[in-house]
């Protein structure tokens, strides 16, 4: 495997302001996943994508290297992250670096850890397009979601005929801790569109990501059991 992992950490954030490089018990938010990837992967092989001058100066305090200032034009609200890894891929491959396999760590997930990572590598393969952390949801769209139809009523999402959560199939959803792909199905498509996925499942607690200022409250009291 010739791995390239990216951390994206942009400067503008809509739910915490500035949340990339806020204080999460004494820490900046980057700096778990910067040293959780660290523990996995070499530093020559860590990415990280940033157009915030602050979060630079943050990686540079712990000795790593940013390889590039983000454009613009990729760090503004409606820039998708797919556009972020291929702009990624391209500065490597530029400097005569050739990935075969990208692992997007989201700054988002501070308690994801080293260990899951290197657990997560172990179930991927290159017969899958992509695999990705999830976690079981407690909002099974077989037992509490509803959708509303044309006329107003509230109909189940998907149809079954259980009585108790307990008897529903498993559902997951991501959780955006750890996405590891091939980079030559990257290059033709978008990950969302991807087919043959693998899941990492992953506990709560890990699982927790960051969006809002409530999410952030937990966080600060999820840290200091760390």
């Amino acid at each position: 495997m010739k791995p390239l992992i990216v951390i994206p950490a942009r400067a503008g954030s809509k739910g915490v302001p500035g949340k990339n490089s806020k204080l999460l018990n004494g820490k900046p938010l980057v700096q778990y996943t910067i040293e959780a990837a660290r523990n996995v992967f070499s530093d020559d092989v860590i990415c990280i994508s940033t157009d915030d001058e602050y979060i630079v100066k943050i990686a540079e305090s712990l000795n790593l290297k940013v390889p590039f200032i983000r454009p613009s034009s990729l760090a503004t609200d409606n820039a998708g992250t797919y556009e972020v890894l291929l702009h990624a891929i391209q500065h490597y491959e530029g400097i005569g670096y050739y990935p075969d396999t990208l692992i997007l760590l989201q700054v988002t997930s501070p308690f994801r850890t080293s260990l899951q990572i290197q657990e997560a590598l172990k179930y991927y393969s290159k017969d899958c397009e992509m695999l990705v952390s999830v976690k079981e949801t407690k909002s099974n769209p077989y037992y509490v979601l509803r959708e509303e139809d044309s006329n107003g009523w509230l109909i189940k999402s998907k149809e079954g005929n259980f009585e108790r959560r307990q008897d529903c199939p498993k559902v997951f959803e991501l959780n955006g801790a750890i996405y590891i792909m091939n980079i030559d199905r990257l290059k033709s498509e978008n990950y969302s569109k991807f087919k043959k996925v693998k899941k990492f499942e992953m506990d709560e607690y890990s699982s927790q990501d960051i969006d809002s200022k409530l999410d952030w409250e937990l966080a600060e009291i999820l840290a200091t059991k760390l």
